[in-house]
């Protein structure tokens, strides 16, 4: 296949996550299998305005604020360069609308839509602004077809309007050669979350629990990995506090975060909404159990009281008594941590891009 990719990230952007590995890590293993393909990616501070990563041509233009319509723009003039088989467009921000300026078949990778969750991260203008455009899917994508990677994200796709013959779910894989249970666990209590840094994100919940948690666990350390532009609210809160024991170490290499993910005795997530939950399963299969929101998505990720615990969301209380029944209940803790690592085990890389492939083939066909 000849394929040409819209995300607005890609792996090098200072704020790439789960979306942007879950992206590369299928369109690196087709190049691999001999297709070819070009991701058209937003720009940043220093980043060059054509790149490759694995075989994988990128072109980046535009910023955070219009990478919509400026990846939109640059895809129009690359159709018009090359000869492409398929558009694959990567919807975790606001949509491209690919059906809309091409006539190719437009395979739609959703790792989770934002609904009324937006209103939790940016002002009611830009809120809306994005709900807006998430309302156009169900029209404007009609003739797609969807990869969703979790059954969470395919009920709420079908709950808009989508067909949902038209919705295929294909779950993560996993680097188990990148992370993996090894080493020793921190000698003291080790709470680590892992994930960007914004209100939606839920971390500031974990922040108001650590009071009640060190009530119980006055040793307790936090460790917050990740940058964003909630980082220095964040630590506002957390000095208020008056505790040195939650650290802030911004973006780190990839071997610390394995580090810090075997060390630590539970991982935290408590977003409101995950497409699935990817910083969780790394963590299991470094075993690491996690105490995470019971949230859309998420209820996949983390089996409940076997490979972690799911707690209300946003709420403070809830979150510290999970966190507190954790780190206090060894033989939970461990018997969590092996069920965390056979759990992680289930999912790879090459069966999840293989899936996307043959996802990929039915959407070609079905537009022919």
């Amino acid at each position: 296949m000849k394929v040409l990719a819209l995300n607005w990230r890609d792996l090098a952007h200072p704020e790439a996550g789960g979306a942007e590995v879950h992206l590369l890590e299928i369109l690196t293993r087709w190049v691999k299998g001999g297709d070819e393909v070009t991701l058209l990616a937003s720009s940043f501070p220093g980043a060059a305005a054509e790149d490759s990563y694995e075989g994988v041509r990128i072109l980046r233009r535009g910023e955070w604020w219009n990478a919509n319509f400026a990846l939109a723009g640059l895809a129009k003039q690359e159709l018009k360069r090359r000869s492409y088989d398929l558009v694959v467009e990567d919807i975790n921000k606001i949509p491209f609308l690919a059906p809309s300026w091409t006539r190719l078949p437009v395979l739609a990778i959703v790792p989770h839509l934002f609904g009324t969750t937006v209103f939790q991260e940016t002002a009611a203008p830009m809120a809306m602004y994005v709900v807006a455009w998430e309302g156009l899917i169900p029209s404007v994508y009609k003739r797609s077809r969807f990869l969703a990677i979790s059954g969470t994200t395919r009920d709420d796709l079908v709950a808009r309007g989508v067909n949902p013959a038209k919705v295929d779910v294909v779950y993560c894989g996993m680097d188990h050669g990148r992370y993996s249970a090894g080493g020793s666990k921190e000698a003291g209590p080790l709470i680590v979350f892992l994930g960007r840094l914004r209100r939606y994100k839920g971390v500031q919940t974990l922040v108001q629990a650590m009071p009640e948690v060190w009530a119980s666990v006055p040793g307790a350390r936090v460790v917050v990995i990740g940058d964003g532009p909630y980082k220095g609210e964040l630590e506002r809160q957390a000095r208020a506090l008056g505790s040195s024991n939650i650290t802030f170490t911004g973006a780190i290499p990839a071997s610390e975060k394995v580090d810090w993910l075997r060390r630590a005795w539970v991982t935290v997530n408590p977003s409101p909404k995950e497409g699935w939950g990817l910083t969780v399963i790394e963590a299991n299969a470094c075993g690491t159990p996690s105490v995470s929101s019971n949230s859309p998505g998420l209820r996949e990720s983390v089996r409940d009281r076997e490979t972690g615990l799911l707690v209300e969301h946003g709420s403070s209380g809830a979150l510290a008594a999970g966190l507190i029944r954790m780190l206090t209940d060894a033989p939970l803790r461990e018997s969590m941590s092996r069920a965390a690592v056979e759990w992680a085990g289930t999912f790879t890389w090459e069966r999840c891009a293989r899936e996307a492939r043959e996802s990929a083939l039915r959407c070609m066909a079905g537009s022919s």
